[in-house]
């Protein structure tokens, strides 16, 4: 597998990700948002976690519309898989690659901790490695995961089974507890919580390395 971590000014979490993605057998590229083209012969892109361009204006405003976005948009509209966590997730909903928006969380403070949530669909290349219903405990880490859409259009994320991941224990206000969500087409995927940062022995615990694993696995296989 091949795979592209793109990288904003404010991005923490580039690194993180290229070695939770490389841990798994990937072969990584860094990815600079002032890029224009995505390199060939990528199987995914990654959008990490962060505080792109300082969070100014509006949490992935700013990067949405940078230079390489547009080809991640492109990318994904040819059919190719994109995530993103955390900042990669308001990102990917400011692009429109995803529906919905994340506003400031409810109790209006930075939320840092480890958080339990619940494995709602295994259908997707992103959470094929877990089991429906499973819990899981992955960190979070954000000011602005109030993840939100109208109730018209949260029926149907339920309806396809389009929604990833739903909280334990809501840490922010997100509606119908959702921490993660899909594309219609199932490729694209955008979570709050950082899997890559609890992918190894090293972190204290490893509930984030199925999402790697299984990745990986789907495009060897293909």
């Amino acid at each position: 597998m091949r795979a592209g971590v793109v990288v904003f000014p404010g991005s923490n979490c580039d690194r993180d990700m290229a070695v939770a993605l490389k841990n798994a057998g990937a072969e990584v590229s860094m990815i600079w948002h002032k890029a224009t083209e995505i390199p060939t012969g990528l199987d995914v892109i990654a959008l990490p976690g962060g505080f792109s361009f300082g969070d100014y204006l509006r949490v992935g405003a700013i990067a949405a519309r940078s230079p390489i976005c547009q080809s991640v948009i492109r990318f994904a509209d040819k059919g190719g898989y994109v995530f993103g966590v955390c900042n990669g997730f308001q990102v990917l909903t400011e692009t429109g690659l995803l529906p919905g928006a994340l506003l400031r969380n409810a109790g209006l403070k930075y939320v840092c901790r480890h958080q339990t949530l619940k494995v709602t669909t295994t259908n997707s290349v992103y959470t094929g490695g877990y089991s429906t219903g499973q819990t899981i405990t992955v960190p979070i880490a954000h000011h602005d995961g109030n993840y939100n859409l109208p109730a018209d259009d949260v029926k149907k994320l339920f309806d396809q089974d389009r929604v990833a991941f739903t909280y334990v224990d809501n840490p922010n206000g997100s509606v119908a507890d959702i921490a993660g969500v899909l594309s219609e087409n199932r490729r694209v995927m955008g979570m709050m919580p950082h899997p890559e940062r609890l992918a190894e022995e090293a972190h204290g615990g490893t509930d984030g390395k199925p999402f790697f694993a299984n990745l990986f696995d789907q495009f060897v296989s293909a």
